[in-house]
């Protein structure tokens, strides 16, 4: 069951770190209407969907690679442990 949680924990780190950066531009950003004024304000809207998607697609990039990073070190970690436990003769 840790073993469970943990990968579960892995996999959910990436999608946090997209939600959060995507959430935190969206939030971030004054309307279009006050940005480009009411003539351009439809293209701007668009223009900034684009640049949400584009921000949120770089956080779940970088959340994947600490996800990665963690994971490797976890891995490391156990490896470490399992190799010390049979050299000494203790349980695996």
């Amino acid at each position: 069951m840790r073993v469970v949680l943990r990968h579960v924990t892995l996999a959910l780190v990436p999608v946090i770190f997209g939600l959060v950066v995507g959430w935190e531009f969206a939030h971030n950003m004054e309307s279009c209407g006050r940005l480009v004024g009411p003539l351009f304000a439809s293209k701007c809207h668009a223009r900034q969907l684009q640049y949400q998607i584009l921000f949120q697609t770089l956080g779940t990039g970088v959340g994947a690679l600490i996800a990665a990073i963690i994971g490797s070190w976890l891995e490391l970690r156990l490896a470490r442990a399992v190799r010390q436990a049979t050299s000494t003769g203790g349980p695996s």
